[in-house]
């Protein structure tokens, strides 16, 4: 008994879903056994009452006829047996028998308390006519009908009842079975529930058909692990939510730019750590300030009171306002500082907020002010550069129109400073441009300009002249300064300037005419020899726009194949045999024909065009010698011309070196003629190509010694291995004393130090003799043959090497 409660107690706290339908199922069922039950006794009732009533009525048809003849007779023992008769009948109890005119019989007894049914009726006899003899009442009572109705009852309702309860519990045991035992196991996972155990899954135990998973109770299950999977989904993304918001936050606090974050009412909410290094305000102290407040006096606090209300208004109309604007550390140190400002919105778009970004930008804005004197001043000599030149010239002419007076324009440029350049360094030539520009400057009064345009290029504005006059006095004036020596580097060089003049209005009314005007007259200067000056004409367009052509032309030449090299002979002077030949080249071009070295070499040099140039004239250069080599069965040198500019151009020494290994030439076969000029660059960038070619096995000569600088005693520096006596002291050994001495003293002056000589432009027999006589290593010049082609020239080796 102990067990069944207990077990009774386990259900009531465990399955309280079971017993409450266990307790409606039986109050129903019982209310329907109870109505159906009273519905069917009630109805058996009326049966009964219905079978006791048709008894009587019997009694009345079948009996009222011999009742009344047996009282019409008088025969009353008849009369008794009949009514004794009738009274034997079930549930018949009384009899009353009312004869007329005033007498009764009564036979029988009512019951008290019973329930009783009356029934009556009268006695007549017809015979011709009809006599009303009595009445005859009968009574029945209901005991036994009761009686039988009660025992009914309880039989009904206890049957009822035990057939409901055992239905109940057959009901409850199924509906636990299949329902409250896995609300049970839901209830005990939910109860489990929680973030560290999401991956595992709701399962009821019970078998995993399809049937049952689409039942009422799979579709739980499945909600509920469909709802595990979108909380493990929801965990993973508020994990990675919260991975991005630590990851924002770490780059707001880490930022290198400045952050403030404040409210609605612009009251600081939040500042990173950059800002705090920025402005030396720690967090705590400004919190809930307004930002326009940090670091403003009275002084200043109109001030940013009306730049943060246009701030604000900009924010609201357009949504950011972007600027650049002076803010103060908390030392009162004033710094520029160009901020963000931007709202901070909500899902809904309304403003939560407002963002500040902030940049100190003191570094750049000293760096502006750089860039703009940069932009408007050459560097070198503090001069205006092109830029503000060219804007003093546009006011300057616009001043002349209203006073209608003239303007003058020169165009300088310094005479052979590319020469000092490469001789005696940069460092000297920006030494050159300094002196140059303070001569210029010296020259003119106080509205004039004096500005450089680059290079050894200068331009002078001369506004508000009165007459044309007054160029050509300044222009003397320049002339005579440049006429004394420079000192560079303990050098005594003397440096000269060509100068180009153009007027407003007389040649031009434009400002980029009159300079290109005036340029054009300052080649023309050049071309009269230079130390000089001249006015624009005309004709001069002309001639600056054949330079221009020329240039166009020279860029497309090395694409379009126009360059051909030409090769010259180098003979051992001793026994005639032929040692190398040097390249020279030349340009042919379809449209102005056969242009000569000389007035494209030093354009190319001037467009740095000479660099690709160069490294074709090389690779060409290696390769014929090559073919050469594999026509000859021997050896044949060849000998290649470098600018200064391709000799200092980057990558020089691979260019060099990979034409050699494209040609397959060896190395010692290929000779680089430097001229002398270069080599007085004493510079550690010269040395360091000159040594890494040497280590390389190219062999370096020093082309067209004597002309310039002495040399002797930069040679011995460099690892040279020849020297090219210049022409112009060969060609009158043999009628100039001097000269005969001279080219004597270099070739034992070589030989000393170990250098091979080549003499050039040998043109007779006689000189051939000197030269041997003298000691020269080799020669080369029309006595041997005038430059040829590629293809006359290996015609020529066949012949000469023949004999």
């Amino acid at each position: 008994m102990t067990t069944f409660f207990r077990r009774l107690n386990l259900l009531r706290q465990r399955s309280l879903l079971s017993l409450r339908l266990l307790a409606w199922v039986l109050i129903f069922s019982l209310a329907f056994t109870f109505i159906s039950s009273a519905i069917q006794l009630y109805s058996d009732y009326r049966k009964e009452l219905t079978q006791i009533t048709a008894r009587m009525q019997a009694v009345e048809s079948s009996d009222s006829s011999g009742l009344a003849r047996s009282l019409w007779a008088l025969d009353q023992k008849l009369l008794q047996i009949q009514l004794e008769g009738i009274l034997s009948l079930p549930d018949i109890v009384h009899l009353r028998l009312a004869i007329e005119p005033s007498s009764e019989l009564v036979i029988g007894e009512i019951p008290r308390d019973v329930a009783t049914i009356v029934h009556s009726f009268e006695l007549v006899h017809v015979e011709g006519d009809e006599f009303k003899l009595g009445r005859l009442t009968i009574t029945a009572d209901l005991a036994r009908v009761n009686q039988d109705m009660k025992r009914r009852v309880g039989i009904i309702l206890a049957t009822q009842f035990l057939q409901t309860l055992f239905i109940s519990i057959l009901i409850i045991w199924i509906f636990r079975f299949f329902v409250t035992r896995h609300l049970t196991t839901m209830a005990d996972y939910a109860r489990e529930f929680s973030i560290h155990n999401l991956k595992r899954p709701l399962t009821l135990n019970r078998p995993d058909t399809p049937g049952r998973r689409q039942d009422e109770l799979g579709q739980v299950t499945d909600a509920i692990n469909q709802m595990r999977e979108r909380l493990n989904q929801d965990i993973a993304r508020q994990e990675q939510d919260a991975l991005e918001i630590q990851k924002f936050s770490q780059a707001i606090e880490q930022s290198p730019s400045s952050v403030i974050i404040c409210d609605r009412q612009w009251h600081i909410e939040f500042v990173n750590q950059k800002f705090s290094q920025l402005t030396g305000h720690s967090p705590l102290s400004i919190i809930g300030k307004h930002p326009g407040s940090l670091g403003s006096d009275n002084s200043d606090n109109r001030e940013a009171e009306k730049l943060w209300k246009s701030i604000r208004l900009q924010v609201q109309r357009v949504g950011v306002w972007q600027g650049e604007v002076t803010s103060a550390r908390r030392n009162g140190e004033r710094f520029w500082e160009q901020l963000i400002v931007t709202p901070i919105k909500d899902a809904k778009a309304d403003t939560t907020g407002f963002l500040i970004l902030g940049e100190d930008i003191s570094i750049r804005k000293r760096y502006e002010r750089q860039l703009l004197r940069q932009a408007n001043y050459d560097i070198l000599t503090g001069l205006p550069n092109r830029m503000l030149a060219l804007d003093r010239l546009k006011l300057a002419l616009a001043q002349a129109r209203r006073e209608s007076t003239e303007v003058g324009v020169m165009f300088l440029d310094l005479d052979n400073f590319k020469h000092v350049n490469d001789t005696l360094g940069h460092d000297a030539g920006d030494t050159l441009l300094i002196e140059a520009a303070r001569r210029i400057s010296s020259c003119l009064r106080g509205s004039s300009t004096v500005a450089r345009l680059g290079g050894d290029e200068f331009l002078v504005i001369l506004p508000g002249l009165q007459s044309a006059e007054v160029s050509s006095q300044v222009a003397e004036r320049i002339l005579k300064t440049f006429s004394m020596p420079y000192q560079l580097n303990s050098h005594e060089v003397y440096v000269t300037t060509s100068i180009g003049i153009a007027a407003f209005p007389a040649d031009s009314d434009n400002s980029g005419e009159l300079m290109q005007h005036a340029d054009a007259a300052m080649y023309q200067a050049k071309r009269k020899g230079k130390s000089d000056y001249v006015h624009f004409s005309p004709e001069m367009s002309e001639i600056s726009h054949e330079r221009l052509q020329l240039e166009s032309r020279l860029r497309r030449a090395l694409q379009q194949e126009e360059f051909e090299l030409f090769y010259q002979p180098i003979v051992n002077t001793s026994n005639g045999n032929l040692l190398a030949a040097e390249a020279l080249l030349r340009w042919n071009n379809p449209e102005i024909g056969q242009v000569m070295p000389d007035r494209f070499i030093p354009l190319a040099e001037e467009t740095g065009l000479i660099t690709a140039i160069g490294e074709w004239v090389i690779q060409q250069a290696c390769q014929n010698a090559v073919t050469w080599k594999n026509q000859l069965g021997r050896d044949i040198g060849i000998s290649v011309n470098v600018s200064p500019r391709q000799f200092r151009a980057a990558g020089f020494v691979t260019s060099v070196m990979n034409a050699l290994s494209t040609s397959g030439l060896a190395a010692e076969f290929l000779e680089l003629e430097i001229t002398e000029r270069l080599i007085l660059d004493n510079s550690i960038e010269t040395a360091q190509i000159l040594q890494e070619l040497d280590e390389h096995g190219v062999r370096l000569s020093v082309d067209d010694f004597g002309t310039g600088y002495s040399a002797l005693s930069f040679l011995k520096r460099f690892p040279f291995d020849t020297l090219k006596i210049d022409k112009s002291f060969v060609q009158d050994v043999l009628k100039d004393p001097d000269d005969a001495v001279l080219v004597s003293a270099i070739i034992n002056m070589a030989h000393s130090m170990g250098l091979r000589l080549i003499a050039e432009g040998v043109e007779e027999e006689e000189q051939v003799q000197f030269l041997q006589e003298a000691g020269c290593d080799c020669a080369q010049g029309y006595f041997y043959s005038r430059p040829l082609p590629a293809i006359e020239f290996s015609q020529w080796l066949d012949s000469y090497t023949s004999h």
